[in-house]
């Protein structure tokens, strides 16, 4: 079953990265953007990754489209696709690039919402969480694309069982 451990706006804080990726031994990793820390800082390893608002290094990129298996991930900040008045934008960008799943920060708020044939997620914030005192990150898991579940987890590495979602993506 693959899964894809989510982070994003850790701004600069590295032993949260470094605890999260001790505790889950997910497949992949992405980082959606605000790390704050350069493109090549060993905390972000094994990252897909793109540039968020606060992050200096311009070798990151804006966007980035990833096939994981059998699904199709866009991973982008969402400064640039206004995700904090709507997601639409960053949708239907998604959309355009043909990904199943999207995975964006800069709202801080954590969710995952199924819109229409898109799964999109937010896994808030590591470090300056927004709507609620947990500071945040996700795990997507699948076994087919009729089973597919995304769990938040806290820094500390409870299972935040109000923000969980199984849904399909077929």
């Amino acid at each position: 079953m693959p899964s894809v451990l989510i982070v994003s706006d850790s701004h600069g804080s590295t032993n949260e990265l470094k605890t999260i990726q001790t505790r889950h031994h997910a497949d992949y990793k992405i980082h959606c953007g605000d790390s704050e820390l350069e493109m090549d800082d060993p905390e972000l390893a094994g990252f897909i990754k793109v540039g968020g608002n606060c992050d200096m290094d311009v070798r990151y990129p804006e966007e980035q489209v990833s096939t994981v298996d059998d699904v199709t991930f866009f991973i982008a900040h969402g400064h640039l696709h206004q995700v904090k008045s709507n997601p639409l934008v960053i949708a239907y960008r998604a959309e355009e690039q043909g990904a199943q799943v999207v995975c964006f920060g800069h709202t801080h708020i954590a969710g995952a919402e199924k819109t229409g044939n898109q799964l999109l997620i937010n896994p808030g914030s590591v470090l300056l969480p927004r709507g609620r005192k947990d500071k945040t990150y996700a795990i997507m898991a699948w076994d087919t694309l009729d089973n597919v579940s995304v769990h938040f987890y806290t820094i500390d590495g409870y299972r935040l069982e109000d923000l969980s979602l199984k849904t399909s993506l077929s």
